[in-house]
């Protein structure tokens, strides 16, 4: 990392069946060993199963669970004369995306079930709903940042 000047941002194409830069970033998260084809899939078939389960337009529900489980604080370690306080921070809103996207990801791979593309359908409508491993683990980083109040005034 530079210490000079800060990397510009790439912008994120949108994907190109439902135009949105949210789906193109979770297939980008999803991919593994740079096989797009199969992240797509896993991708559109699980928007495909929520259509047919809900009825409502996937891309809605998608973009629903991805806010509910955006974090808003978060707790940082910061070194103060010897001992490391878990200081309470606000989080930006890009960095608070990819932590929900990270969360819907890794928590629909731990869930039991066939395919990723069910698994990962599952987790997005629970977390659209409100429950879920992902709204679990959001409200315990917030229990964090709420119980470590008291080191706020470390913020750097």
């Amino acid at each position: 990392m530079s210490r000079r000047t800060t990397v510009p941002k790439r912008p994120v194409p949108p994907d190109s069946v439902y135009n949105s830069r949210l789906v193109s970033m979770m297939v980008r998260r999803i991919m593994y060993s740079g096989k797009k084809s199969i992240a797509l899939n896993i991708v559109y078939d699980a928007m495909k199963l929520i259509e047919e389960r809900t009825g409502t337009e996937p891309l809605e529900t998608f973009e629903k669970a991805v806010r509910n489980t955006t974090p808003l604080v978060e707790v940082k370690g910061r070194r103060v004369g010897g001992a490391t306080y878990q200081v309470p921070m606000e989080v930006r809103p890009d960095r608070g995306t990819a932590l929900a996207m990270r969360w819907l990801i890794n928590y629909s791979r731990s869930r039991a079930g066939k395919s990723m593309a069910i698994k990962l359908a599952n987790e997005l409508m629970d977390a659209a709903n409100e429950t879920g491993s992902a709204i679990r683990k959001r409200e315990e980083v917030h229990r964090m940042a709420d119980a470590n109040k008291a080191f706020a005034h470390y913020r750097y």
